[in-house]
């Protein structure tokens, strides 16, 4: 079977338009492959792939390393730089979070409706795979693992083209995979990583690779999903932004509010799940705003409010009307007071991003509205935004969380990267 191709750069465009069409066409033939591969063969190879990426650690970490002192030398956020920087504890847990995707049950196969016709034929829906997965991410290494094992799982094939920081991290792991797949029998280039920082490369992938992709999945900033969703002229699971809310409601237990304020905003505030926006229902405002605001400052972060906010600590900086619709992923959270559930909802709609939403409250009847009213992809009521994510929902992982409609919501998993099929049963019929 064909070889990963780790060239470091393309030598020209006309050779970059040929090896794009290479790489497309020998992912639709893994992609065949893939689909017929058993549930047993495609969890070997993904434990397999799990301890090549152990065995192979240091120099994942030595290539992470690279990436990281590049970064900072060329003055890049703090955010970014947590996002990229991978350290022994991080890479276990991609490890271990690409066994757990192996030990998942099988979405390939599973009938997922069945009917008989008054004319006796049978009918059934049948789950299959999507085919060829297009990834294009920025900063996060891991997602070569997530998204990887997340396809195989399901019978595809995956081209990735991580961003020009995570390039090295990124090329190191998907050698690894690819040795994890050959080992186990299945072919190599079910995982082909796009080995170019030019960006025509991205161009090249959401054109469709001659219908070689079925669907683009696209992880990073703004910019990037924007011209994904432009341009492609393939289906697209896509977000712009996690914009997400607390809404700490008249019957929050302040003590519950706070801690999961705290972890909402700043466990990982460069994550897309992070809280963005803390708004307080004026009804306890007296009682919980002050004890809220304060406990953000002294984690250290920094707060942009309303009038009722600023007048709470001195620290508090004002909020311009950007602000609440601005995704941080930074030690930063806008705040402000509103007159109730209604207003809280009405904020959430206008400056959300149908992402994440959170209301914090022992009232049943308002959780629940809550709940039936905010239009997101994911409402937590007494939980934390940080629960986005794949892993948390028992998905292994996510190839990336969905705020469209269309298809997959939420985080993306292995469920949500099948289609289907009928297959009909007669014994005999024709159509009169």
């Amino acid at each position: 079977m064909p070889a990963l191709n780790l060239k470091s750069e393309f030598a020209d465009a006309d050779d970059l338009e040929t090896q794009m069409a290479a790489i497309g066409r020998r992912a639709r033939a893994a992609a065949r492959q893939m689909a017929l591969a058993t549930a047993q063969t495609k969890d070997v190879a993904l434990r397999t792939i799990a301890e090549r990426i152990r065995q192979t650690s240091r120099e994942i970490l030595r290539e992470n390393a690279r990436d990281v002192a590049a970064a900072k030398a060329s003055g890049q956020s703090a955010a970014l730089i947590d996002r990229l920087t991978l350290d022994e504890a991080r890479l276990a847990g991609i490890a271990d979070a690409v066994e757990k995707i192996g030990a998942l049950p099988d979405p390939v196969g599973r009938q997922l409706a069945a009917f008989e016709r008054p004319n006796g034929l049978l009918i059934e829906r049948i789950a299959v795979p999507l085919g060829v997965i297009g990834v294009i991410f920025e900063s996060r290494p891991n997602v070569t693992a997530d998204a990887g094992a997340l396809c195989l799982k399901a019978g595809n094939a995956a081209i990735l083209r991580a961003g020009s920081d995570s390039h090295r991290s990124a090329m190191a792991i998907a050698r690894a995979m690819s040795e994890g797949l050959t080992a186990a029998g299945l072919p190599a280039d079910a995982i082909q990583i796009v080995p170019t920082r030019d960006r025509a490369a991205v161009g090249a992938m959401l054109t469709g690779l001659a219908g070689c992709i079925d669907v683009i999945v696209p992880r990073g900033g703004r910019s990037l999903v924007e011209r994904v969703q432009a341009e492609a002229r393939v289906p697209v699971f896509a977000h712009l932004d996690g914009i997400c809310h607390v809404y700490v409601a008249a019957g929050a237990d302040l003590g519950m509010a706070r801690t999961i304020l705290l972890n909402s905003k700043m466990r990982r505030t460069g994550i897309c799940g992070a809280a963005e926006t803390l708004l307080v229902d004026r009804a306890c405002a007296g009682t919980h705003l002050t004890p809220l605001v304060t406990a953000l400052l002294d984690a250290g972060c920094g707060v942009r409010g309303d009038e009722a906010v600023r007048a709470v600590d001195p620290r508090v900086s004002p909020a311009s009307d950007e602000d609440w619709r601005t995704e941080y992923l930074d030690a930063i959270i806008s705040a402000r007071v509103v007159d109730g559930l209604d207003a809280a909802i009405e904020h959430i709609e206008a400056n959300g991003s149908h992402h994440t939403d959170a209301i914090i409250t022992e009232d049943q009847v308002e959780a629940m509205r809550f709940l039936a009213e905010v239009d997101s992809a994911i409402v937590t009521h007494n939980a934390s935004t940080q629960f986005a994510d794949g892993g948390e929902f028992g998905f292994g992982a996510e190839i990336g969380i969905a705020t469209g409609r269309m298809h997959a919501r939420g985080p993306v998993g292995i469920e949500q990267l099948t289609t289907f099929k009928y297959r009909v049963h007669g014994n005999g019929q024709t159509r009169p």
